[in-house]
């Protein structure tokens, strides 16, 4: 197959979309990808983009094209400005001749890899409309919900008009496969998206995580928590629980970087925290490293109703490196980690809850085995290869 495919994020941000292309390409399809400048989570263009010009590369076999765009910076007049703009460009890329394969006239089918803002499915269907190919969008956002995390109220001028917007771009889609079971009831329920054309496919984790060699129990335990530090994530329950926790052999590390990093990094410096470690953010390829050197991974999310959905990407990868993880985080995530029985979860926002849970990990002798389910649940529910067999299917289905 030929397939063109719409992310306004793509590889060197820190999203899994460049390992699923490049698994396509592996079982024999071509893939052009059409993104942005890449600025997340900075909103700082990235070393060697800094001239937000028009530019195509070709990595892991995969052709890409990347659109100049405004970068997110701070605030919410930049950030909607960085999604109109990747949207305005990207379907003006798509009209244009430029836009092909390497044979033929068109491709054969659009791939939209659906994170915030579900603008960039625009990109998708101007193509659509210029050849009559199917959409299949990958949807790991939901819109307009997402936008309520961020302080936009339900009812809102501004909730309505991007209510709207979605509706009508989540109904163009021939079908949408999501990340969570609790995606569905929501898109049936907002959008009237028949049941026929949504499925559950939930995200995995690159192979190299896959199942390091346990860790020996030192005289400290290391408690890493790993990817976005951004306002949505509430790290900063992780400090209040370090202050918690400060007579305990505990070491928090923190890898990663996002809007709430610098803030991060003062509060423990005030507050004399001798048991935080920062790492900033690192290559993909250096994580499975620290997380060998991790007794336990975190993974923390503000208590919304919006999030609570969602299951955040790193959890594959938690589970995939057979380590016990420990949550301060409810609803989908809360439930994976219990029916995985692979550690320990505190209501989202409650450092004395999540302190206790800690000291319940602590007091664990067989960590061991707490590794091992994490890593047996991945296998069994969240493997590369049966992703990437599932979505060869769902792709091939339209095409036919």
């Amino acid at each position: 197959m030929k397939i063109l495919l719409i992310s306004q994020y793509y590889d060197p941000e820190p999203f899994r979309v460049h390992d699923l292309c490049r698994g396509l390409v592996g079982l024999g399809h071509e893939v052009q990808v059409v993104t942005g400048m890449p600025n997340y989570p900075s909103g700082v263009l990235y070393s060697g983009y800094e001239k937000n010009r028009a530019s195509d590369e070709t990595a892991d076999g995969v052709r890409i094209h990347r659109c100049p765009i405004h970068p997110r910076k701070t605030g919410a007049l930049h950030r909607l400005w960085n999604y109109s703009s990747f949207a305005v460009q990207a379907s003006r890329y798509v009209r244009s001749s430029a836009c092909r394969p390497a044979e033929g006239e068109a491709f054969d089918l659009i791939l939209v890899y659906q994170l915030s803002p579900v603008m960039m499915t625009k990109a998708a269907l101007a193509y659509q409309k210029r050849f009559k190919v199917p959409v299949l969008m990958y949807c790991l956002d939901l819109w307009p919900e997402s936008l309520t995390v961020g302080g936009v109220r339900h009812g809102s001028a501004i909730y309505r008009y991007y209510h709207g917007v979605s509706e009508k771009l989540y109904r163009a889609m021939d079908r949408i496969l999501v990340t969570s079971e609790q995606f569905e009831p929501y898109l049936r329920r907002e959008f009237g998206i028949p049941e026929e054309r949504i499925r559950c496919l939930p995200q995995y984790a690159e192979s190299l995580f896959q199942r390091l060699p346990p860790k020996k129990p030192g005289e400290t335990t290391n408690l890493l928590f790993a990817g976005n530090v951004g306002k949505l994530q509430n790290a900063s329950v992780l400090l209040v629980a370090a202050k918690r926790l400060k007579e305990e052999p505990v070491v928090f590390q923190i890898a990663g970087d996002g809007s709430e990093l610098d803030a991060l990094k003062k509060q423990s410096l005030d507050e004399k925290l001798t048991n935080v470690r920062f790492f900033g953010r690192r290559p993909v390829e250096e994580m499975p490293e620290l997380y060998a050197q991790a007794d336990a991974l975190l993974v923390t999310m503000k208590n919304d109703p919006v999030l609570s959905l969602t299951l955040p990407g790193k959890v594959q990868s938690y589970l995939a490196s057979g380590r016990p993880i420990i949550g301060s985080i409810g609803g989908e995530t809360a439930r994976v980690i219990r029916a995985a029985d692979c550690g320990f979860c505190a209501e989202p926002e409650d450092p004395d809850a999540l302190a206790e849970a800690i000291r319940q990990f602590l007091s664990v002798r067989d960590r061991e085995r707490l590794g091992n389910n994490a890593a047996a649940y991945y296998e069994a529910h969240f493997t590369r290869e049966h992703f990437l067999q599932e979505l060869e299917r769902e792709l091939q289905a339209l095409v036919k």
